[in-house]
């Protein structure tokens, strides 16, 4: 039976029953004097607290927790490694709508791997434009048009159009002045990251490329190769695990170092990767892959003579390389992010 009206309730119900077996009823209903995303779920004669998550990284997750009235059950598009764990630890059942779950309670217990491709919504919304206006206000620049123009380098029609976009997603906020120095305000910086994060990995490129390398020391290694990229007009930054360990020290040990070189096809970057010295090699300890966004390349930092990418970029990055990663990545954004 279904007694929820709200596009949410609808998916959330959805994610449900797709993990529930066949005999199971479930009667989902909105939570009375709750937030929007909180629902009951009947499930056999007892009723479990269910919430929307949407992207559920670690950060959600530990909000969540830090609550007095948690839910049974959290629900979203994605739950990161990191997340589960912390969910399984804490006794709150996940499920994406992927198809993939986690619950164990006194009366049900469901696990399942997933593995349903969910249908992307035909939208030009986030497009390599926006992603990079997004980049440039989260690490700090002003959300104008003039001020995004001269960070980004982007036109400034391109500018004008992500601004509106970001507005019209409800993750800036319009002052009422006009003109390409008139402001927007971040409306919610967390829901604007979580945005980002999730349109930089559906706008990835599929195009990394491992090579072999021989150092002791990644960090010093990159520098290194660092200078010969410099010289040969090779423009790059690091970003993963390699860029954490000098931009906000947790991680004690990086195998793998990941490189963001000026590339659109593999052929490019095994031109850069000869530049260097270096062949590609399956399974090497360094992966290039083409720069995401000029942005990326334009507010890159040095620390400790290294060049980084931006935080909200080593943050998209850290995210999706497994719990060791998104620990990372919240350390990232409380050291640098929090600024």
């Amino acid at each position: 039976m279904t007694v929820v009206s709200s596009d949410m309730g609808r998916r959330v119900e959805a994610a449900l029953r797709v993990v529930l077996p066949d005999s199971v009823d479930l009667e989902l209903r909105a939570r009375p004097d709750a937030r929007g995303s909180e629902f009951e779920a009947g499930i056999r004669d007892r009723v479990l607290k269910v919430e929307w998550v949407g992207h559920a990284w670690l950060s959600a997750v530990e909000r969540i927790l830090a609550r007095s009235d948690r839910p049974d059950i959290i629900v979203g598009y994605r739950v990161s490694p990191a997340s589960r764990r912390a969910l399984t630890e804490a006794g709150i059942g996940w499920v994406e709508t992927t198809g993939a779950a986690e619950i164990d309670t006194d009366f049900l217990v469901v696990s399942r791997t997933g593995g349903i491709r969910t249908t992307k919504k035909a939208t030009s919304t986030w497009t390599p434009a926006v992603l990079g206006v997004a980049e440039a206000v989260l690490a700090g620049v002003k959300p104008t048009v003039a001020a995004t123009h001269e960070a980004t380098g982007l036109s400034v029609g391109a500018c004008t159009k992500a601004l509106r976009a970001l507005t019209d997603m409800q993750l800036l906020e319009a002052d009422t002045a006009r003109g390409p120095r008139s402001g927007r305000r971040i409306a919610d910086r967390d829901a604007l990251l979580d945005a980002y994060v999730a349109a930089a990995h559906d706008l990835e490129s599929s195009l990394p490329l491992p090579v072999g390398v021989t150092w002791r020391d990644p960090v010093e290694g990159l520098i290194e190769l660092g200078a010969r990229w410099d010289r040969a007009g090779i423009a790059w930054v690091a970003t993963g695990l390699v860029a954490a360990a000098v931009v906000a020290p947790l991680v004690t040990s990086v195998e793998t170092a990941n490189v963001y070189v000026s590339a659109s096809t593999v052929a490019e970057l095994e031109l850069a990767a000869s530049t260097a010295g270096l062949r590609p090699i399956e399974g090497g300890r360094l992966v290039l892959a083409p720069v995401p966004t000029e942005t990326t390349l334009k507010l890159a930092t040095v620390v400790d003579g290294l060049r980084v990418a931006p935080w909200p970029r080593l943050v998209a990055d850290l995210r999706r390389s497994g719990v060791r990663g998104e620990e990372a990545a919240e350390q990232v954004k409380e050291v640098v992010g929090g600024r």
